[in-house]
């Protein structure tokens, strides 16, 4: 359906945070006679219905009508609601064909997409390959004229598609809940690069089977002739995975960290046998804007995809000069006191949680806990009872932890364990616990939604006490 003026579309679900804000923005822009239909109350999206108030929409908030799903052309579906939902039940037993935002920008974008996807470090990579391939196309290295950057970061680009031109390069972050619509109308993007595979929203997905079938929409419908697979070469269930999958794709790139620290990719050029011949890229010269690891392996696959639309492994000097990463992963917010604070609220997995924790060398005092995603906890438990010299538990889950963390003691007083009601008690807790040179590290390997709207918000409450914990030291 490419021309939408004067079709009847349904957005299903606004949002409390305006994921649904830029769709019916763009809707109404095309001449479409949108209706928007959220379950949430008026009150919790005040902020969403200020951003489309004036626009010709018809709005059913508090409650989804059935007729509603009946009677359009089109489904438009945050993609938060699951594919069980009976309402879209409804709307495919009608012939309504139902969509998301991110599959209306995927089928009119005419530039180079390339995707990102994984349980960890996927915003950060997406986030690093902008920058470099930005910075590439502003110093006339690469093919392209502009690089954007949107999907699961950043803003909608639904307002750009008719300002992206054929040269340019798209890098989207993509979501599970994203790649399972996408699924549905067969679309990988050219370049579709994985960061790893961990169990992650079994509350939604049910299985880590079905979890890791959605992620891996992004290379199943790839062009084995044209386009290009990339993974990240140190997690081996993603490698197994990919092999099963592999089929006739012969246009695979690996990537990790080699044993000086520094960036590496390996293009795999037989199709037949894994791995075939190689050819090895090295980033020297490279330095980490970033601490951690796990942000030389992300800017590994920066590389990778640079590599892969043809940059030079000359052309990487200088590329991620003045990358400042993103709020709420592993983001310095300050020292207090000899302590060192960091906020990594971004971290709603174990696996997230590990690459944070495993980034410092000195004593940390782990902030961790929340909602419960169904997760075994047990290895997280014993990451913490190995890494840290005391840890604060909050949240659903922070009985659990504590049984975890104890399990996983070598001694019978460390790390000390201490629980808290909220964020700011909890942060409290671990400052009376560090000492100067310590870091606090909020990594809580959990999402926030029993306590908080988002991780944003979950950040920035640590931010807000850590910033008081600083006046309150400058008046004494």
């Amino acid at each position: 359906m490419q021309d939408l003026s004067g079709k009847r579309v349904l957005v299903m679900g606004l949002g409390r945070f305006g994921g649904g804000v830029g769709v019916t923005q763009w809707l109404a822009r095309q001449g479409a006679n949108v209706t928007v239909t959220d379950t949430a109350k008026p009150e919790d999206l005040r902020e969403s219905l200020q951003q489309i108030d004036g626009l010709p929409v018809r709005l059913c908030i508090g409650e989804h009508r059935e007729e509603d799903f009946r009677s359009h052309d089109l489904v438009v579906a945050s993609p938060a609601v699951p594919f069980e939902s009976p309402y879209l039940k409804i709307a495919r037993d009608s012939g309504v064909p139902i969509t998301s935002e991110i599959c209306l920008f995927a089928e009119r974008c005419v530039g180079r997409v390339v995707g990102i996807t994984g349980s960890v470090g996927k915003s950060t990579t997406s986030a690093m390959a902008h920058h470099v391939l930005d910075a590439a196309g502003k110093k006339g290295l690469g093919a392209w004229k502009r690089a954007w950057l949107g999907g699961n970061i950043g803003k909608s680009l639904l307002d750009s598609l008719e300002i992206i031109g054929k040269h340019d390069v798209v890098v989207l972050e993509l979501s599970s809940f994203q790649l399972e619509y996408l699924g549905q109308m067969r679309w990988s993007p050219h370049v579709a690069l994985m960061t790893n595979l961990a169990p992650n929203h079994l509350d939604r997905h049910g299985t880590f089977a079905a979890y890791v079938a959605a992620k891996c929409n992004i290379l199943r419908f790839q062009d084995p002739a044209a386009d290009h697979l990339i993974i990240c070469d140190e997690d081996a269930l993603l490698r197994e995975q990919v092999m099963q999958m592999r089929g006739g794709l012969h246009k695979v790139w690996r990537y990790g960290v080699n044993d000086r620290g520094l960036p590496q990719v390996i293009r795999d050029l037989d199709d037949r046998e894994w791995p075939g011949e190689q050819v090895l890229a090295i980033w020297e010269g490279f330095n980490c804007p970033l601490p951690g690891r796990h942000n030389t392996l992300n800017a590994a696959g920066a590389c990778a995809i640079g590599l892969a639309l043809g940059l030079p492994i000359t052309a990487f000097a200088g590329l991620l000069d003045g990358f400042a990463g993103l709020p709420h992963r592993l983001e310095f917010v300050a020292e207090v006191g000899g302590v060192r604070y960091y906020n990594d609220s971004k971290a709603t997995t174990p696996e997230a949680a590990r690459m944070a924790f495993e980034s410092f060398c000195q004593p940390v005092i782990g902030i961790v806990g929340g909602y419960d995603k169904k997760i075994d906890l047990a290895g997280f438990g014993r990451l913490l009872a190995d890494r840290t010299r005391a840890v604060v538990c909050m949240g659903q889950v922070k009985d659990i932890l504590v049984r975890q963390i104890t399990a996983g003691r070598k001694a019978p007083d460390r790390p000390v364990i201490r629980t808290a009601d909220d964020l700011p008690s909890a942060v409290g807790l671990a400052r009376d616990l560090a000492c100067p040179g310590d870091v606090v590290l909020l990594s809580p390997g959990c999402a926030s939604y029993d306590m908080f709207t988002n991780y944003e918000q979950r950040g920035e409450v640590f931010r807000q006490v850590v910033t008081q914990f600083q006046k309150d030291v400058r008046r004494q």
